[in-house]
């Protein structure tokens, strides 16, 4: 499904926000207006000095080594993004932040768990495609807690316009915790040697029960969450330690395509 397109709204970016050596930043995967208010963000401190890793969701965790090499032997953002082993993403919203790395030199992090592992995460739990320290480091072989596990089933059912069965959305959780450990312990490992970007979807960097939560208390401390957020009366605000509110992007309703698949 493509989102229609609209003129672009000027945006308002903040020119003060607390300094930090971890950055989550979230997006809406498809809003024009998002992805330049945080891209003029992180371009604005690399210019004036900062050289974070970018930790990217659009790259699975299994290219990074391509990644790396691609970018040791791209001059573009276009020759990264058009390699064949990189999946579909709406890439022109990315490229200014992957030239911006390429024209740094900044370390881009593939830190997403692949579409086919959260499938086996799904069917056979977290040991079917996380190795068994990651298991053990995080306790995922115990029970999460039930406000964490709760807030994920919602988050999921929601997502999914309310059209999906609770037993559907319990198997799903895991996928996306296991999304959210991988990302976090990628972060743990990088900020030993360099200051770290995370960019991934709102839901992700949300902080009851996004990456954050993985993350050590040390570097929780250390770690500032922006979510980027269309204008939506009575949205909760809270989970983000910075917002930046962004025009709602015109798109079709997703929903529908659930309303059809219920017929």
């Amino acid at each position: 499904m493509e989102a229609s397109a609209q003129p672009s709204v000027p945006i308002s970016v903040p020119t003060e926000v607390p300094t930090a050596s971890i950055w989550l930043l979230g997006e809406v995967h498809d809003n024009p207006d998002a992805h330049r208010a945080r891209f003029q963000l992180i371009e604005a401190r690399v210019k004036a000095g900062w050289r974070p890793a970018l930790a990217m969701e659009q790259f699975d965790r299994e290219h990074q080594g391509l990644l790396r090499t691609a970018q040791d032997q791209c001059g573009t953002a276009e020759c990264i993004t058009s390699q064949p082993w990189v999946e579909s993403w709406e890439w022109p919203l990315y490229a200014p932040l992957i030239q911006l790395a390429l024209d740094y030199k900044l370390p881009l992090l593939a830190v997403n768990v692949s579409r086919k592992d959260a499938n086996r995460i799904v069917q056979g739990g977290y040991s079917a495609a996380l190795d068994p320290d990651t298991v053990a480091h995080y306790k995922l072989d115990q029970p999460l807690p039930e406000p964490l596990a709760r807030q994920h089933r919602q988050n999921i059912v929601e997502g999914h316009c309310n059209m999906l069965p609770p037993s559907v959305a319990d198997k799903m959780v895991p996928a996306q915790v296991a999304r959210d450990v991988w990302m976090a312990q990628v972060i743990e490992q990088q900020s030993s040697q360099t200051d770290v970007v995370l960019i991934a979807g709102n839901g992700h960097v949300q902080k009851d029960v996004g990456v954050l939560h993985w993350l050590p208390v040390t570097l929780q401390q250390r770690t500032t969450v922006h979510g980027f957020l269309e204008h939506e009366p009575g949205k909760a605000t809270s989970n983000f330690d910075v917002v930046h509110s962004v025009p709602r992007f015109a798109r079709e309703d997703p929903c529908e395509a659930f309303k059809a698949m219920k017929k």
